[in-house]
């Protein structure tokens, strides 16, 4: 079974495709016009170990928001759809991760259900021209598309951009244990017998 999907989103703010391999190798390739977030997503993609391009034109003159949570938006919907009716994953997925004086842990359910816990304060501002509170903003609309629980909590961190690293390892490892196909779960992993709604 291929889990794959491709969305197009097309507005009067933004323009994107997105193509995805949840079974890939960890292999990217980001345009959005936003050097940050293009690294951020590269990074997430080989942490996932999933295949993942994104080509996204958005209005950057007005600023990078509508660029960013349209590529949530776009991550989310691929997500559900690549994970089909969900049997035989784990389902659950969760990290801690290090990144130098930072720590994050993650966790995430595809539950078939929308909840986003984000507690990560970030102490500044801006990460070079991007605006830090965008990370908050991308797993919102990540989350609420692919219609699963997330949590994320900042235990401790310095730098912005350590802790907005970490934040997308630490989901892309979890996300990574949530779609893993478990050889003991023969069919949806839930006792409703559906996780789509």
């Amino acid at each position: 079974m291929t889990r794959t999907a491709r969305i197009e989103r097309q507005t009067a703010e933004t323009e994107i495709s997105l193509d995805l391999d949840l079974d890939g190798s960890g292999q990217a390739r980001i345009k959005t016009g936003v050097g940050f977030f293009d690294h951020m997503l590269e990074l997430f993609t080989r942490h996932a170990a999933i295949d993942l391009a994104v080509d996204a034109r958005g209005d950057l003159h007005v600023d990078q928001h509508h660029t960013v949570e349209d590529v949530g938006i776009c991550l989310g919907q691929a997500i559900k759809q690549a994970v089909g009716d969900k049997a035989g994953i784990r389902r659950y997925g969760h990290f801690t991760l290090p990144m130098e004086e930072t720590l994050v842990t993650t966790a995430i359910d595809l539950s078939g259900r929308y909840f986003l816990v984000f507690n990560a304060p970030f102490p500044a501002a801006k990460i070079g021209d991007f605006d830090s509170e965008l990370v908050e903003d991308f797993w919102q609309a990540t989350a609420a598309n692919a219609l699963c629980n997330l949590h994320v909590v900042l235990h401790h961190g310095r730098n912005s951009h350590h802790i907005s690293e970490a934040i997308f390892k630490g989901c892309a490892r979890a996300l990574r244990m949530a779609i893993e196909v478990d050889p003991r779960m023969t069919g949806i992993p839930s006792t409703k017998g559906t996780l789509n709604s």
